[in-house]
């Protein structure tokens, strides 16, 4: 199996990120078409509660077990990996199989009580089957970006994205003929066949590893030996996973209360059941998805990030790290910067391209100038838990959390802002937690960013904007989708010949992208 180099791990999953990124914009376009915002609220309802359970089962397994493999991988020992497989497997499915058995035996409670709107009922007990899936396969992706092999790990992700895609779609249109709760459980069974799927790809790839079976030993010295070190492993993974499953923990419980607090606060200004679930879909469904989409490339950052700080670490390498932290912080902001420029000046367009309503326009303005915060948190927080600091990262989460939950309930149940006050709630916590985990990151390794980097970067985001805005108010073209298009090209390009021209990104930056960067090393010779 080869390994790859942190930047090539990064550009592999954010190749991959992207293109499910793009891909899970279809149902995100398509659902409220067929099903409305307010079956797309049902469907959010559901996702508070069961990130919560699967933060619990999963949340810092990958991690832990990447950042264990990644030890041993470097001591050369495969069958200390194996039982760091099997230890890890045996307490994510174990914990996997309780929560599904309370589940089930609370749904009805869960789906009244807890998210706001029985009519979800149906889609709980649909969204049950994934959690055992996503203990395993969680388990399966931590020990191949331990390899650094991010490959299974961005080819599952893609299969797994596709047939959710086609999945969901087809069983909300099939179900829709029996009510938006039918139509809302069918999609909800597009989401775990599509987890089933990628499983399957990472079972295929793990067979195909021959991983070395544990040795069977008579010798009691041996036996007792394995059985120390086995206590050992198990520490070291609870040592790891707990806090930063404690750090996931606050983050998916506050969005659950977030979605509780949301839908109480939005009837105490005087908004409908009905109209809350809709308003919230529209925020968590629409306006949400939109500003994730370059989290893929802080997602792929932060899960090649880990494993390369823990061996520079492990081996006191300094340089490397400041190395890794500028690559990471430098990439994501810069590849962040144009969507936060294109969502803030071109919402409303983008939204009644995408969704045929731009009624949350507002809300993609209001978020968009905190996006790029939003975009750096990610290798900030895989910094603090890689440097064996997931408390610090645990309590900038829980300050941040804490926070959001008070202004919605003091702004959400005004009937000035409504729905607005969760938007200005969720940006505090966005910007409060990230500024939290870089100065932490600066504390511990000494780290800054360039100022200059920074100046560079403004003066070619207002040259950005200046040139979108200039197009797209031409209206050259006859329809607004091609006037759309090529504003957002025109700028984007002039964005990319900036940062060329400021020295932001060079040939040897784009050197290091798998497969296009051959092109530039052999630029650079001739």
């Amino acid at each position: 199996m080869r390994k790859q180099s942190f930047i090539q791990g990064a550009m592999i999953l954010l190749a991959a990120g992207i293109l499910n990124r793009l891909l899970g914009f279809v149902p995100r376009i398509a659902l409220p078409r067929m099903i409305g915002a307010e079956g797309v609220g049902l469907i959010q309802l559901v996702y508070p509660f069961t990130i919560v359970v699967l933060t619990l089962i999963a949340g810092g397994v990958p991690l832990a077990v990447a950042k264990m493999v990644a030890e041993a991988d470097t001591r050369g020992d495969q069958k200390a990996i194996r039982k760091i497989l099997n230890i890890a497997l045996t307490l994510s499915l174990g914990v996997s199989l309780a929560a599904g058995a309370v589940c089930l035996a609370l749904a009805e409670w869960i789906s009244s009580q807890i998210m706001t709107d029985a009519r979800v009922h149906t889609a709980f007990l649909t969204m049950i089957p994934v959690l055992p899936l996503v203990a395993i396969s969680s388990v399966w992706r931590g020990y191949f970006q331990g390899k650094q092999n991010m490959i299974p790990t961005a080819f599952s992700q893609t299969v797994e994205t596709i047939v959710r895609i086609l999945l969901t779609l087809m069983f909300a249109w099939m179900f829709l003929p029996f009510g938006l709760e039918a139509a809302a459980a069918g999609a909800v069974l597009g989401m775990v066949a599509g987890e089933l799927a990628g499983l399957m790809v990472l079972w295929i790839q793990i067979k195909r590893d021959h991983i070395p079976a544990n040795s069977k030993s008579a010798d009691i010295a041996i036996e007792k030996t394995e059985s120390r070190m086995e206590r050992n492993y198990v520490r070291q993974l609870l040592g790891t996973a707990i806090p930063v499953t404690g750090s996931k923990m606050i983050g998916s419980l506050s969005y659950l209360l977030e979605s509780i607090l949301t839908a109480r606060s939005l009837a105490i200004a005087g908004i409908g059941t009905a109209e809350a679930t809709a308003q919230y879909g529209a925020l968590q469904g629409m306006v949400i998805p939109l500003l994730l989409l370059p989290g893929a490339l802080t997602y792929s950052l932060a899960v090649s990030l880990v494993p390369s700080l823990s061996e520079a670490a492990s081996r006191g390498d300094w340089t490397t790290i400041h190395k890794r932290l500028h690559q990471s912080m430098r990439l994501a902001v810069i590849t962040g910067a144009p969507f936060v420029v294109l969502m803030g000046l071109l919402a409303a367009p983008l939204c009644a391209l995408l969704y045929g309503d731009d009624s949350m326009a507002g809300m993609l303005q209001w978020f968009a100038p905190i996006a790029i915060f939003l975009y750096m948190q990610a290798p900030l927080q895989a910094a603090l838990q890689a440097l064996n600091r997931p408390g610090t990262a645990l309590f900038n989460t829980f300050a941040g959390a804490a926070v959001k939950i008070i202004l919605i309930v003091q702004l959400a149940t005004e009937p000035e802002f409504g729905i607005l006050g969760a938007v200005i709630a969720i940006g505090v916590n966005i910007v409060l937690v990230t500024l939290l985990n870089w100065i932490s990151v600066a504390r511990l390794t000494g780290f800054r960013m360039h100022p200059l980097d920074f100046l560079k970067l403004s003066a070619a985001t207002a040259i950005m904007s200046a040139a979108a805005m200039w197009v797209w108010n031409r209206h050259w073209l006859p329809l607004s989708v091609l006037n759309l298009g090529t504003a957002c090209l025109s700028a984007t390009i002039i964005y990319l010949l900036l940062l060329i021209w400021m020295n932001l990104i060079d040939r040897h930056d784009a050197a290091r992208v798998p497969i296009i960067g051959r092109l530039f090393r052999v630029t650079g010779r001739t």
